[in-house]
């Protein structure tokens, strides 16, 4: 197995993004007034069959393949908005240093006139293609995401700043009562200090709930993360500048199913294909998988906790043996997913009350981090 070797992505700053869409619209302008020819956008094209896993990297890189809109009579105004949400990036959130959300940009442009968005879908799209054309995370457009970042909890300070002052802010994320700290949509800013051995990163809240409820932080000496199903963007973001700022492992727990090791342990870990373009900003390449994995139903005695696969997980399965590039290059994760399908069932986090509500962070747990037998 290559050993993956992550560097970290350039954070790029507010006037260098305006410079990169008034180089955008300078080359425009000069296909129209100085060379009277029909002014292009280029676009990376969004899809895994533009995708490479670059195992040194540890995640999905773009290819070449461009996709080229040409001002014409049948884009004029896909073209159009394409230009006044360049400008709308550029003087009202940038130069301004302000943020926006999506449905908010999208009711913006109904003073855009003629080259208003007509549905959200349309707004959204072009967006992704301009965060794509200009290899700058939205985030760092002052574009901020309309769901929630996940909760952590345990041995790690966070320092925030006050908007209004400037000020640091910090965050003891060991002394929040029953509770946890929320990730905010924007992470960029964020430092960090801890002297946690690891993070463990949860996909249910019920059990990292319980984890917290029981201080599992303390006696693990570790810090918590909950994803609640597939990581969004703030909250990978915010595990991947954790990691390396702090030179800290990543433990991934999930379901033992297609859904939890295709989807959202692998979209943490190395991406996805539609956003290639900027994974590097927001995949873990660090992050190794504890579980639940297909053995551990036997090692654990857990047989008579799970449940048959559906007609999805077979079909989900047997794809990303086939065609996810990440599977096909990690023999192990081939071996997991064979010996699922083999078994013919998956098992959820919870399968552990079984032996006891507090099974899972007295034996379970302990006795992996001990191991230390992970799946890449």
């Amino acid at each position: 197995m290559a050993k993956t070797s992550p560097t970290k992505p350039e954070v790029v700053s507010r006037e260098a993004a305006a410079r990169r869409i008034v180089e955008v619209a300078k080359t425009i302008h000069t296909d129209i007034v100085k060379k009277h020819r029909k002014p292009t956008m280029k676009f990376p094209v969004r899809s895994l069959s533009n995708v490479k896993y670059d195992p040194r990297r540890g995640h999905f890189e773009i290819l070449n393949k461009i996709s080229t809109r040409t001002l014409s009579y049948n884009t004029v105004k896909t073209f159009a908005q394409s230009v006044r949400l360049l400008a709308t990036t550029k003087n009202d959130l940038l130069d301004r240093d302000d943020i926006a959300g999506k449905r908010e940009i999208y009711y913006n442009s109904k003073s855009w006139g003629e080259c208003r968005f007509d549905q959200q879908p349309e707004s959204d799209t072009l967006l992704d293609d301009i965060e794509a054309m200009l290899g700058i995370n939205r985030e760092q457009l002052g574009y901020i995401p309309e769901e929630r970042g996940g909760d952590v909890c345990g041995r790690l300070t966070v320092v925030d700043r006050d908007p209004a002052s400037g000020k640091d802010i910090r965050i003891d994320c060991w002394k929040l009562g029953t509770g946890a700290w929320s990730i905010p949509s924007r992470v960029e800013h964020l430092r960090f200090q801890t002297k946690a051995k690891f993070v463990l990163v949860v996909e249910t809240s019920s059990l990292f709930q319980r984890l917290v409820h029981h201080r599992f932080y303390e006696t693990a000496n570790c810090i918590l993360i909950s994803m609640s199903g597939v990581p969004t963007r703030a909250c990978r973001r915010f595990i991947r500048r954790l990691a390396d700022d702090q030179n800290i492992p990543v433990l991934a727990f999930t379901d033992g199913d297609p859904y939890g090791y295709c989807n959202i342990y692998r979209t943490l870990k190395a991406g996805s294909g539609q956003a290639a373009h900027i994974n590097r900003y927001f995949c873990v390449p660090q992050v190794h998988y504890l579980g639940v994995t297909p053995q551990d139903i036997i090692d654990y005695n857990l047989e008579d906790a799970t449940h048959p696969l559906e007609d999805v997980d077979i079909k989900r399965a047997k794809d990303a043996l086939k065609n996810d590039p990440f599977i096909k290059h990690h023999k192990e994760w081939q071996k997991a997913l064979e010996q699922m399908l083999k078994m013919g069932v998956r098992i959820e986090q919870q399968a552990f009350a079984k032996h006891g509500l507090n099974f899972v962070l007295e034996s379970y747990l302990p006795d992996k981090l001990k191991k230390k037998a992970f799946l890449p």
